[in-house]
């Protein structure tokens, strides 16, 4: 306005320029934040009761799948799953801790909740690769070298592993200096790297120390592998050399670069 003065006019513009006024929270949404809060509050105590103190989550129901050897009644008494006990409060881990080491055929073992009632078993049993005799049962020996179960009947189609390594000479230097342990699993090593049409007619493997490993197969031919080492060459050349040399009786191939074939 002209009538105003400079000293009016700074005044109001420090006046609009000061921190804005402090709106209060009118009755109506006060009383909203509040009964929001309770609300949220109620909502929170409603599911850990429904949780842990209904009847509503609680299992049921043990459901196992994945067995071929053991049974399901097996893992079930194994797990020793709390039925009637809240479903969230489940030790899981506790459960598969149970399975591994009261059934040491089973390779692995995922547990889980099946909401609203259930605990699944979802099992994975070991397979045997080699089977040791051993007082008129069958020790099945896994891909790992893990001997993990004893049965009276050899399983079909699974050879059988001889340790034959003598108490002098070099056999019994490398049974010293390597263990059994460790033949096994060199054993198992060769086991899994035979070509499959020969797998299935294998009938033995032998082990006389860590580089003197043979395959006995079931027609009598026999087959001079080494040690574990270079197995996927050794498997080629076996492969190739039972091709050329079809009425040969045995086969050497434990230096895959010279292999050589025998007999008739």
């Amino acid at each position: 306005m002209a009538g105003t003065t400079t000293a009016e006019r700074g005044e109001r513009q420090q006046e609009s320029s000061g921190p804005p006024p402090v709106r209060r929270l009118r009755a109506p949404q006060l009383r909203t934040i509040i009964i929001l809060a309770v609300a949220l509050v109620l909502l929170a105590a409603g599911g850990v009761w429904a949780l842990y103190g209904s009847q509503w989550l609680r299992v049921e129901r043990v459901s196992v799948s994945g067995t071929g050897v053991l049974t399901p009644a097996q893992v079930r008494e194994a797990a020793d799953v709390p039925v009637g006990s809240p479903l969230i409060s489940v030790d899981t881990d506790a459960i598969e801790s149970r399975l591994l080491r009261k059934l040491p055929r089973i390779d692995s073992v995922d547990v889980v909740r099946s909401w609203p009632h259930g605990i699944g078993l979802k099992v994975v049993e070991r397979t045997p690769v080699l089977i040791v005799e051993k007082g008129g049962k069958f020790v099945e020996v896994d891909e790992e070298g893990v001997r993990f179960a004893t049965v009276s009947q050899a399983p079909k189609g699974v050879p059988a592993l001889e340790l034959t390594a003598s108490d002098s000479g070099s056999a019994a230097a490398s049974l010293r200096r390597f263990g059994e342990d460790r033949l096994v699993r060199e054993a198992v090593r060769v086991a899994g790297a035979i070509p499959a049409a020969v797998a299935k007619s294998t009938r033995t493997v032998k082990v006389r120390s860590y580089d003197d490993i043979s395959l006995e197969l079931g027609d009598g031919r026999t087959v001079a592998w080494g040690s574990g080492e270079k197995g996927a060459a050794k498997a080629r050349t076996l492969s190739a050399l039972m091709k050329a040399a079809p009425d040969a009786r045995h086969f050497d191939v434990s230096v895959p670069t010279a292999p050589a074939s025998s007999g008739s």
